[in-house]
C-alpha cells in the first residue's frame, strides 16, 4: 500500500550499537538471530509499508542487515536521538511520503500497529504526524515513570505526554477512574509525514522535552498536533538484560509470529 499518488510509505528503524543498559543490544541473539533481523521481519510484514531500511552507526550492524539481503544507511554517530537518525536517512529520498519510526529493540512488534498508525495519515492530508497508545489497566502501568503517560482530546490528538500520572485526580480514587478507561500510556511508534520529519529535527529543544525527556513534547511546544490511535495490540520491549530473556523465552514458548 502506497501513500499515494505523493510517494511511498518508507519504515526505518533506528539501530545504536551503544546502549547504557544492554551494549550491543540490535545484535543481541535470539533464537539464532540478531534482535535487529527479528524487528525487520515484523515491519516488512504490515501491509501499509513499502520498504524497510535501517539507520545505523555501526559498521556491524549494517554488515548484519545487509547479509540478510534488507538495506542499511549508515548515519553520523554523533546524533542525539533515533528520530534525528531517521530523519538523516531519509533526507535525500524524495520519494518517501510517509516515514514510519520503528524502534529497533521491539523483536515481538505484531505488524497490524504500524498499519494502525499509519492510516491516520492515508485517510487525512492534513495531519503530519500519528502515534500508537493504550489504555492503562493496572496501578503499575499507571505509576511507571518508564511507561509515559499521554491526555488526549476530544478529537484524539495528544495534549500532554509524562512520566508522571496524568491526568491528576483531586480527591477522587484513582482506581475508580482507571477502570473507566481515562488513562493511556504512550507506544513510542510514529509516523510522519516526511517534510514534517525534517522540520521536527531542525526545531529547537523545549523546556517541557527537557524536564520530562520526551522529545515528542517538542512537536506539542512548536504547535503541532499528534494524532494518537488506540490500539488493543500489545509488543514487548527489549531495555534490559532480563527483557531480553523474557523475549527469549517467549520465542521458544511461541515461536514467531
Amino acid at each position: 500500500m502506497s501513500a499515494g499518488p505523493g510517494g511511498r510509505v518508507l519504515a526505518v528503524i533506528p539501530a545504536r550499537y551503544a546502549s547504557r543498559r544492554l551494549p550491543g543490544k540490535p545484535l543481541a541473539d535470539i533464537a539464532g538471530r540478531p534482535m535487529i533481523l527479528h524487528v525487520l521481519e515484523r515491519v516488512r510484514r504490515a501491509r501499509s509499508v513499502d520498504e524497510v531500511i535501517v539507520a545505523t552507526d555501526d559498521a556491524r550492524i549494517a554488515e548484519a542487515v545487509e547479509a540478510a539481503g534488507c538495506r542499511a544507511v549508515m548515519t553520523p554517530s554523533e546524533l542525539r536521538s533515533g528520530t534525528d537518525r531517521i530523519a538523516a536517512a531519509v533526507k535525500e529520498r524524495t520519494d518517501a511520503a510517509l516515514v514510519v519510526n520503528v524502534q529497533g529493540d521491539e523483536p515481538l512488534l505484531p505488524p497490524a500497529m504500524i498499519d494502525q498508525a499509519v492510516r491516520p495519515l492515508l485517510d487525512d492530508p492534513a495531519i503530519v504526524a500519528s502515534t500508537l497508545v493504550k489504555r492503562v489497566t493496572t496501578m503499575e502501568e499507571l505509576q511507571n515513570p518508564s511507561l509515559p503517560k499521554v491526555v488526549l482530546d476530544n478529537s484524539g490528538f495528544c495534549l500532554y505526554f509524562s512520566r508522571s500520572v496524568v491526568p491528576h485526580l483531586r480527591d477522587v480514587p484513582v482506581e475508580a477512574w482507571l477502570s473507566r478507561g481515562l488513562f493511556y500510556r504512550h507506544i513510542g511508534l510514529y509516523v510522519f509525514r516526511r517534510e514534517f520529519l525534517l522540520a521536527f529535527a531542525g526545531m529547537v529543544q523545549t523546556p517541557l522535552e527537557q524536564a520530562e525527556n520526551l522529545e515528542q513534547l517538542r512537536i506539542l511546544e512548536h504547535g503541532y498536533r499528534i494524532k494518537a490511535v488506540v490500539t488493543e495490540l500489545e509488543s514487548t520491549a527489549v531495555d534490559t538484560p532480563e527483557d531480553l530473556e523474557r523475549v527469549r523465552g517467549m520465542l521458544l514458548m511461541h515461536g514467531p509470529s
